[in-house]
């Protein structure tokens, strides 16, 4: 491991969360079967997950199938049922303060993931919005920080706004892998996504659109 600024003089930690993979990834309905969602979700977070390393790992979820998962992939569950996804990724930051002064909350809908290094590696906020330039991929920020947290539309320019508000130096982090998530069948259109998609059956309409 490279030894950045925030290697060298912080604790470091990665929070993800994942919802119950029976439930994700519904706007690809038209071109994935069940099955292939599920499996699309879980191939998905592990590459997150992976790409998280060296960082401790933390999956916040409600899910026991998810927690399962996550413990398979040697990731610390915190099990945060019915509070919504803003509420669970604020009270999992708040559990990773008390290790760690840093954190970094990946979405685990990232199939082009390859380091968190660089995002990490800042003082402040850093925000790596989708290639739309509204969402939010990635967020990086202290842990010490009473930081609300607005995943959703428009999440970008909230995370900005709430930044600015406890007076947080805010950096933006343009990155083409990281900024291309999964929602609807468009997004599964990047060529390098080619050979993460290889495994689906020659059946799925997705095999015959990307041929």
């Amino acid at each position: 491991m490279r030894l950045t600024w925030e290697t060298r003089n912080m604790r470091v930690a990665v929070l993800v969360p994942i919802k119950d993979f029976r439930l994700a990834k519904q706007r690809l309905a038209p071109l994935l079967s069940p099955d292939e969602r599920i499996e699309l979700a879980r191939r998905m977070a592990t590459l997150v997950i992976g790409a998280a390393a060296p960082y401790d790992v933390f999956v916040v979820c409600d899910d026991h199938d998810v927690a399962a998962f996550a413990k398979d992939l040697d990731a610390e569950v915190l099990w945060r049922p019915d509070i919504g996804l803003n509420g669970a990724i604020r009270e999992g930051v708040q559990h990773i303060g008390r290790t760690a002064e840093r954190v970094l909350v990946a979405h685990s809908d990232l199939p082009l993931a390859h380091s968190f290094e660089e995002v990490m590696d800042t003082e402040g906020v850093a925000i790596v919005p989708d290639r739309h330039g509204r969402g939010t991929n990635v967020i990086a920020l202290p842990t010490n920080t009473p930081f609300s947290f607005h995943f959703g539309s428009g999440s970008r320019l909230a995370h900005q706004h709430e930044a600015n508000r406890h007076g947080l130096l805010v950096r933006q982090v343009i990155d083409e892998r990281l900024g291309w998530d999964v929602d609807t069948p468009e997004d599964l259109e990047h060529p390098d996504l080619r050979e993460f998609l290889a495994w689906l059956p020659p059946r799925s309409p997705r095999k015959e659109f990307l041929s």
